[in-house]
């Protein structure tokens, strides 16, 4: 593949990529990402459709769990190197969350947090459990000399900026103040949110549910970020969202998310 100025870098929360597959594929021939992560593939290690993602350009690697979670990684025109499948911190987590490799110099971690709900309960106490985990291991790559980017369907609502309407969500797991704390926590290591980075105060959402026509109206949530480390933080050049995608027919509930960042000198 040719030498590249920029390299763009999306995450993307299938919702069930047997059922997205077509807007999978028609997304990745549109936008020709570089380097995505996917999330809630629900489907098993065996369903995962690498064939037919390598003729459409991509090798992949990738996490399933049958009905449930699931996380993959793509490459355009490489195979990502895999340097991590599982966050560490609790040997006896079985859930598909996390998987880490290095893909066109960069060092990328795909990620699909816990929802939470319903809280309080023991839902939301394996979500606070995991974001505790990933607190520590962001540790590790945060100051790393190479560029690092922590991507995915974060499961938090950041600020009230950042959902349509605060009164709907008061009671939800996604933005309730011990999830907004380590959500910042985590960012006060030197991780730059992407999107609020070049959207400054500018309105902008990665999810919309499937009632009231929300997804049209706009009435959405931002949950899906992209977090980078100093090395790659100096990169940024800009970012957005494919709603498109989201508007299809029987489209996820999650819409593209993407950055674009100076590609590394060869």
């Amino acid at each position: 593949m040719a030498s590249r100025k920029t390299l763009k870098l999306a995450t993307y929360n299938v919702n069930g990529i047997a059922t997205r597959l077509p807007h999978l594929l028609e997304w990745l021939q549109e936008a020709q990402p570089d380097v995505v992560a996917l999330q809630e593939l629900k489907a098993a290690d065996e369903a995962f459709p690498a064939a037919v993602l390598e003729k459409a350009g991509y090798g992949a690697i990738w996490q399933g769990q049958r009905s449930w979670n699931g996380v993959a990684l793509l490459g355009r025109g490489v195979v990502p190197s895999e340097s991590r499948r599982g966050l560490p911190g609790d040997a006896k987590d079985d859930q598909s969350r996390y998987i880490e490799a290095a893909i066109h110099g960069i060092v990328v971690g795909g990620l699909y947090l816990p929802n939470g709900n319903p809280q309080p309960g023991p839902k939301f106490d394996y979500k606070l459990r995991w974001m505790a985990r990933l607190h520590k291991h962001a540790q590790t790559l945060v100051g790393l000399p190479h560029p690092v980017l922590l991507m995915g369907d974060f499961n938090v609502i950041p600020t009230d900026a950042d959902v349509y309407d605060t009164k709907a969500f008061r009671k939800d797991a996604l933005m309730q103040p011990e999830a907004r704390e380590a959500y910042a926590s985590l960012l006060a290591q030197g991780w730059t949110d992407a999107l609020r980075d070049v959207f400054g105060d500018c309105q902008v959402y990665t999810f919309w549910d499937y009632f009231r026509h929300h997804a049209e109206r706009d009435r959405g949530l931002r949950i899906d970020h992209l977090l980078l480390n100093p090395a790659l933080a100096g990169r940024l050049k800009s970012a957005g969202v494919d709603r498109w995608v989201r508007l299809k027919d029987q489209a996820s509930d999650h819409a593209p998310t993407w950055i674009e960042v100076s590609a590394p000198k060869p």
